[in-house]
């Protein structure tokens, strides 16, 4: 079982590339990447109508930022570091998105596809910004995490015939070229939030620190 990664509590509303840049160092885990505007509906639509609209929304987005804690941080007895480097030393460079504890975070990972990109940032550090890329390899499960009291994120009020917390699989796909910290991003994304984002993140390795 890989090592636990830390879930942080206080949701807000859905953010883009500029998540932490925008907010400061948020509380989500997972951000959406935006690849283009969602539709929105004008009137009252019936219920398929809606339900067409709601599935054509989750599509038009198909990338994604996941928060993890690279430095060690006790919680509950147990460690909950997990940078890419752990990620990476794990067999297939394969693991659970585990120990996510807020709504809308998971919300995000029951939309996720397996093929679609995310960032790996690093979160609650020193420094935190964008380490490398990681895609999806299995979409949405039940987090045992939950059901566990020994772990770090066992909740007493999630049962098993109605769990409440859901997980994914990520595998690396490769280190980002350089380390692209938050810094940089907020110096960033008011000049180019109207750009294709998850690309213009990507184009950042090949550019000098700012």
């Amino acid at each position: 079982m890989p090592p636990k990664k830390t879930a942080r509590s206080g949701a807000k509303s859905a953010k883009h590339t500029d998540a932490d840049a925008q907010h400061g160092e948020g509380s989500d885990d997972v951000a959406q990447l935006k690849t283009g505007k969602r539709k929105r509906s004008a009137g009252v639509k019936s219920d398929v109508e809606k339900k067409k609209n709601d599935d054509a929304s989750k599509t038009s987005y198909s990338h994604w930022l996941m928060k993890s804690e690279p430095e060690s941080r006790i919680e509950n007895g147990v460690d909950v570091k997990f940078g890419i480097e752990d990620l990476k030393a794990l067999p297939k460079q394969t693991g659970c998105w585990d120990g996510v504890r807020n709504y809308q975070a998971r919300n995000f990972m029951r939309d996720m596809k397996v093929g679609q990109q995310a960032f790996f940032y690093h979160s609650n550090c020193k420094q935190p910004g964008i380490a490398g890329l990681m895609k999806i390899v299995k979409e949405s499960y039940v987090d045992h995490t939950q059901f566990d009291k020994k772990d770090a994120h066992y909740d007493p009020s999630s049962k098993a015939d109605k769990p409440k917390w859901s997980m994914v699989d990520v595998q690396l796909e490769r280190m980002t070229k350089r380390f692209i910290p938050l810094t940089e991003l907020k110096k960033y994304h008011l000049q180019h939030k109207a750009k294709e984002e998850f690309d213009f993140v990507l184009s950042l390795e090949n550019e000098d620190p700012i």
